[in-house]
This record gives C-alpha cells, structure tokens and sequence, in this order.
C-alpha cells in the first residue's frame, strides 16, 4: 500500500497528529481497530468501505467518508480491494471545532463525513481531491478545507490542557489532581470532556494508559506480563487482562498471537501496530 502523512501547521497541529493517504490493497479484508486516545475523519475516494461500531451486529457502508470520536469499544474495518482515502488522525479533543453536535452523541457511532459537513461540501471536496496533482497536493486541500472550517470552540482551552497532562502521565494521573490544577469542578470538567472529547476525562485516561501499554509490546520478543502490567501502572497482571479483553475481545497472549501473524504475513506493513487482522 502507499502510504503518506504530514503533519499540518499551526494551529491545526493543536488538533490533529497528522493527514494521511492510503491507496492500494489492504493487508487484509477486515481489520479490527482497538479503542485508542484519538478520533478519525476520512473521506473516502474509492470504493465503499464498511464500518461496524460499538456494539453494533450489521456492517455500514461507507461511501463518501466517516467520522469517529474518540471511540470507548472497538470497531471493524471492511476495506474494498483496492482502497483509496484521505484521511486526519485526530487528537482526542480535535474534532470539535468541526462537529455541528457534541462529541459524546457520536461516541461509539460511526457517522457519514455528509452528515457532518453536508452533501453539497462533501461532494465538492471529493471531487477536489480526486483531480489533484498527486497525494502531496490532495493532504495540502485537505488541509486548507479543515483550516476554513475551524470555529471557536467554548472550554478547548482547557479541554487540551487536561488532555495533554493525561497524555504525558499516560493516563496515571490522578482524575482530582486534574480537576484541582484546572480550578474547575468535577462536573464542570466531565461536561467539558463530554462535549468535546466524548469521554470522560477517567475514561480517556484509562484509554491512554492502555495505549501505552499496547506500545510497550514487542511482539517479537516474549512478553513480561507482569513486569508490564506494573510499569504501566495496572494493579496486577488479572487488570491487565481484564483491560485487554474489553478493549481488543482478546487475551494478551491471543493479541500477541495475532500481531505476529500480521507481523509474519505482512512484515513492515505501512499500517501495522495498531490493527488487528478481525478473523
């Protein structure tokens, strides 16, 4: 597959890790994409992709593009063969100043970019990028179509603040020191996080942490589980487990398992580390 990323300027670079393209065959028909600390937004250029969220049992279809919110369950992704999008990698709280609803109505619900954006829009920035001179120019249109759309957003200040204090301790931090050093109340900061992140700050915490502990993993090397489970501040290795299999529905030694059979398969695949082959 092709892949290619930037990093945008400020004061996108506030909100989004980066833009992307993706074009070419998938590793695999489906992949399942664990709870991670950061929301998506594609448009889609290609054939349909199909999307089951949360706890849905049916697969959507996916024409135009998606957007989801920093996620609480796992999703799965049905790539067509070939694929083609672009797409932005989004910072937990950075998809606010571009949702016409809060956050917390999207969780766990995949949503159209038209029922984000409109129809009118969408099809006109497809139609942008599908022409453009290459993938360098589609992320620089991308880009310029987010930084037209950003708004001033009410409580991001702090939103980004106590999520960036959350990131660096990789979620260890104590939820009341937070709200303490924000002098602001508990409810006040939950309802902030609620309408601009989706989550709650302990929960986006909790996502962090396992993050963190995902990252820690090489998976071709044996594993310490409970020399893991400490460092990433888990009160034992049955938490760990636990957390492993309400994020991903496996074991820890099961999801090794399985990102060594990717590894194995597909060694130095442009998008492994994160997804999982979903059967």
């Amino acid at each position: 597959m092709e892949y290619v990323s930037r990093v945008p300027r400020p004061p996108l670079d506030e909100l989004i890790d980066d833009l992307y393209y993706l074009a070419g065959a998938p590793p695999y028909p489906r992949l399942t994409l664990p709870p991670m600390p950061a929301a998506l937004l594609i448009v889609n250029l290609g054939a349909p992709f199909r999307v089951r969220g949360g706890t849905d049992i049916e697969t959507t279809g996916y024409a135009d593009g998606c957007v989801i919110t920093t996620p609480t369950r796992a999703f799965e992704f049905g790539y067509p063969r070939p694929t083609r999008s672009v797409g932005v990698h989004v910072k937990p709280w950075g998809l606010a100043p571009f949702l016409p609803v809060p956050a917390a109505e999207l969780r766990d619900r995949p949503v159209t970019l038209e029922q984000v954006w409109g129809r009118p829009a969408v099809a006109d920035l497809r139609d942008r990028l599908a022409t453009a001179d290459g993938p360098h120019k589609m992320l620089a249109l991308l880009e310029e179509e987010l930084r037209r759309r950003l708004s001033e957003t009410t409580g991001l200040g702090l939103v980004r603040h106590t999520s960036g204090v959350i990131a660096a301790t990789s979620g260890a931090v104590p939820i009341g020191d937070l709200r303490t050093a924000a002098g602001v109340s508990s409810t006040h900061l939950t309802q902030r996080f609620k309408e601009l992140v989706g989550v709650t700050p302990k929960r986006l915490a909790r996502t962090y942490r396992f993050a963190a502990a995902v990252f820690a993993i090489d998976p071709t090397r044996p594993v310490d589980w409970g020399e893991l489970a400490s460092d990433a501040g888990y009160f034992d290795q049955a938490h760990l487990g636990h957390e492993f299999r309400a994020f991903t529905g496996l074991t820890p030694t099961r999801y090794v398992e399985v990102r060594r059979r990717f590894l194995r398969e597909h060694p130095g695949h442009v998008i492994d580390g994160w997804s999982l082959p979903a059967d």
